[in-house]
């Protein structure tokens, strides 16, 4: 079972690289997650429990995860939440995992600067031609940096999505 999650967190591991056996590019890192509460007795801060997830995120999203996060920064991750039983050396326990459908910076604690994938006019890069994504699957179309042989595409931006965000 899977449910959609959001969750605000600070990455604890610069994002991995990972390949599938089918040649699908994947980032794997791992976000803690806490609640911050104001103690009123002494007035300080205090830490409540922190929560642990292991995040995916695939194809075109993995790769500008893996361009732009690292560890220590805050991230806001949008994706299917699963909880996974393990067992290792007489050990079990449950982890927590999110494949990403949308994962960036948390603007609460800095600036980030954006920059739009463009992608050659007619040319279909190897990003776009990987299907069944959880971005595909939710109607999105990944945009990313094309490969061509001749490398003398002429350039267009990537189209903008139709989905209205709110």
């Amino acid at each position: 079972m899977s449910d959609q999650i959001t969750i605000v967190g600070t990455v604890v591991n610069d994002p991995e690289r990972r390949r599938t056996s089918g040649g699908v590019t994947v980032a794997n890192l791992r976000v803690a997650s806490n609640v911050r509460r104001r103690d009123e007795a002494t007035g300080s801060w205090v830490d409540g429990h922190t929560n642990w997830y292991s995040v995916s995120a695939y194809r075109g999203l993995a790769e500008h995860t893996l361009a732009s996060v690292r560890k220590g920064q805050r991230v806001v991750v949008v994706g299917a939440f699963k909880l996974r039983e393990w067992e290792s050396n007489g050990r079990q326990g449950v982890a927590a995992e999110i494949d990403a459908f949308s994962l960036g910076h948390d603007l609460l604690w800095g600036t980030s600067t954006f920059t739009r994938q463009e992608r050659a006019v007619g040319v279909t890069s190897t990003l776009e031609a990987d299907a069944g994504t959880a971005e595909n699957q939710r109607g999105r179309q990944s945009a990313g940096a094309p490969t061509t042989s001749e490398g003398s595409a002429e350039w267009a931006p990537a189209p903008l999505e139709d989905a209205t965000p709110f």
